[in-house]
């Protein structure tokens, strides 16, 4: 049942963070040409698991994108905020899908698996 809540919780932050992009009027082009960007962090694989979970789990937190949809209101920042929804919209649809925040030994090991 918790992995199941989990995936909708995910659906759930995708659709929101849609919802708001479309609000914004920003270009879908650009939406979906970012939408991949926080796979970057994958790139922390190739030193070792423990280096490579950190780094893609710095990715694939909510944490840093919510601060940055504060900060580009509290500066009246859009291309700041599209960026940011654009972020939360990856990490919603991951979640969706079923990628979670990594653990150290293995990177198909993630906290979905453990739900």
């Amino acid at each position: 049942m918790s992995k199941s809540i989990l995936h909708i919780e995910g659906l759930i932050v995708l659709l929101v963070s849609v919802y708001f992009y479309a609000h914004l009027d920003a270009s879908w082009w650009l939406f979906f040409l970012c939408l991949l960007v926080p796979d970057i962090s994958m790139l922390g694989y190739i030193f070792n698991n423990a280096t490579g979970s950190i780094i893609y789990n710095i990715g694939h937190t909510y944490i840093i994108p919510l601060l940055l949809v504060i900060l580009s209101l509290i500066l009246k920042q859009d291309l700041m905020m599209i960026l940011s929804l654009i972020w939360i919209a990856h990490i919603g649809m991951d979640r969706t899908i079923g990628y979670g925040l990594k653990y150290p030994n293995n990177f198909k090991d993630t906290h979905l698996q453990k739900a």
